[in-house]
């Protein structure tokens, strides 16, 4: 028994290539899998002729009306709800030569071209649908004969689960692929791609929809502008809590400030985000700008010995990440340094004899410098010496707040120890610069050179 099926179709859509059509039929296929939890479906080529299989309830032709799908918009994730991507690649089949047979338990359906019912002037696209071959059969096959090998490809690569895009993190608006190398980044929707980027870190699968995207996306699910899927992509980055992804963002931001990094770390509230949770998750992480980097080397030194990592970040993003508490700025550190500092001074008349001996060597020491640098006002000693809240131990330390230096009471046990701890000291007022830094490295050499001459001569 044969029975004929218009379709309405008079006019197709002229911008659709064979590749478009192939989507909408992989697109059918994965959401009748995901609703029928049935596995996975079968793209396959036999004969010379490629096959689109799924296996769930099986087409029949109320399959063929263009009306929204019911089941299909109440349900989450899933790729087709118009009802028309179907009717559409059936004729876009059917204009580019491709002979396409569907089969399933209900029957058999061909295409094919005749007048309307009732309109002899116009022709129409009509399904041709026989009894089925096989009333057992399980799920539904789509066979596309005269399909090229590259639309067959090309439909292939615009799903997420043929593009071997790693995900890094799916969070609540949808997931962050690592995209594939030399490749532009790939914007999904439930796992379709609606547009790629020349310039973004990531890829991103959009599955929470909000109501300007929903609009957004056309019937034919191609081109749809940035404007359209930012405050989703937004709403992903700002979603991440994986300190590697967040990292990766954190070391883009680092680029945006000379001139460089991926689009996404141009949004300043995306870079908020990605500061104050890392921050929350990494309590030696040192934010500076650029400028701060090179006038500040000293504080940034000091910091980086204390196991402190440092990101520099654009001037604007250090004036909004001020007010939250968690960001460390160099001035946070600063006072930080400051409140922590903790050293009590003791009396000199409250040393040994010997440690006073050695405390009074003072001025022969620094001889070879003239005495004390004028920037220092006094030298104290403590039994105890910290640099932090921690309680990190330290041998000497140079406060410019105070202009004292502090020397911890066991190094007044021998010389060699207190004018070591006590020359260094001398050396980070004098430069002004931290340990580890090049200028300190310099303007200690300079001091070493100045005081063997000195006792040479």
């Amino acid at each position: 028994m044969t029975k004929e099926f218009d379709l309405n179709i008079e006019k197709i859509l002229e911008n659709w290539e064979v590749y478009h059509a192939v989507r909408e039929i992989i697109a059918n296929a994965l959401d009748e899998q995901k609703l029928t939890g049935t596995k996975e479906i079968c793209i396959h080529k036999e004969d010379g002729v490629w096959h689109i299989t799924d296996y769930g309830r099986g087409l029949n032709y109320h399959h063929l009306t263009q009306n929204e799908n019911a089941e299909k918009l109440s349900a989450k994730g899933l790729i087709g709800k118009f009802g028309v991507g179907l009717k559409d690649s059936l004729a876009v089949f059917y204009r580019n030569g491709i002979h396409v047979t569907i089969r399933s338990r209900y029957g058999t359906i061909t295409l094919k071209q005749q007048k309307k019912v009732g309109f002899d002037d116009i022709t129409t696209l009509h399904a041709e649908i026989t009894d089925p071959a096989d009333p057992d059969m399980v799920g539904t096959d789509v066979a596309l004969d005269g399909c090229t090998d590259e639309s067959i490809e090309k439909a292939k690569n615009l799903f997420l689960c043929f593009s071997h895009e790693t995900i890094l993190e799916t969070t609540g608006f949808g997931a962050i692929m690592e995209k594939p190398e030399r490749a532009n980044a790939g914007i999904y929707i439930h796992g379709v791609k609606v547009a790629e980027e020349g310039n973004f870190l990531f890829s991103y699968n959009i599955t929470n929809l909000p109501n300007k995207l929903r609009k957004a996306l056309n019937r034919e699910r191609d081109n749809v502008g940035r404007a359209a899927y930012t405050d989703s992509i937004k709403n992903i980055v700002k979603s991440v809590e994986d300190e590697v992804v967040l990292r990766a963002y954190m070391h883009d931001l680092e680029q945006v400030t000379k001139d460089g990094g991926h689009d996404e770390m141009n949004w300043l509230d995306v870079q908020l985000y990605v500061l104050e949770q890392l921050s929350r998750k990494n309590d030696k992480l040192l934010f500076i700008t650029g400028d701060e980097a090179v006038k500040r080397r000293a504080e940034v030194s000091d910091a980086q010995d204390e196991g402190y990592q440092i990101f520099i970040i654009p001037d604007k993003l250090k004036e909004k990440a001020r007010s939250i508490r968690t960001v460390m700025t160099l001035e946070k550190y600063s006072q930080s340094k400051n409140n922590a500092f903790s050293g009590d001074a003791l009396n000199i008349s409250d040393l040994t004899p010997a440690e006073q001996e050695v405390y009074n060597m003072m001025p022969e020491i620094l001889a070879f410098m003239d005495g004390l640098p004028g920037v220092i006002a006094s030298v104290k000693i403590s039994e105890e010496l910290y640099t932090d809240e921690k309680k990190t131990i330290t041998l000497g330390l140079w406060d410019a707040k105070t202009r004292t230096i502090w020397i911890r009471r066991s190094q007044l046990s021998s010389i060699e120890s207190f004018a070591g701890t006590l020359i260094h000291e001398c050396t980070h007022a004098a430069s002004r610069c931290g340990d580890v830094s090049r200028a300190f490295e310099t303007a200690l050499t300079e001091n070493l050179g100045r005081q063997a001459a000195y006792y040479l001569r």
